[in-house]
């Protein structure tokens, strides 16, 4: 079995589209946790292109696990299994 590498994907308002300041952290939308990037980015996909209108809101994918596991590497020289490229 696979290890977990655990993520998040919020998304709100932000002060600059090109940045990630978010206006009111309050208001934040909490998509979910999610086992491995794939999940996680078919998720964060399917929220960003429902408000791709709305140059304010944005949102992102967090990879928790680096977090959580700094020292973490994988089997290939710490490359993720997930296509993690972005």
């Amino acid at each position: 079995m696979a290890k977990q590498l655990l993520h998040l994907v919020f998304g709100g308002r932000v002060k600059d589209p090109k940045g990630v300041e978010f206006l009111d952290l309050n208001a934040l939308d909490i998509v979910g946790f999610y086992p491995n990037f794939k999940t996680a980015y078919a998720a964060w996909r399917a929220k960003a292109q429902s408000t791709i209108d709305d140059a304010q809101m944005k949102y992102v994918v967090v990879h928790m696990h680096r977090m959580l596991e700094p020292d973490f590497t994988s089997t290939k020289g710490g490359i993720e299994h997930d296509s993690e490229k972005h």
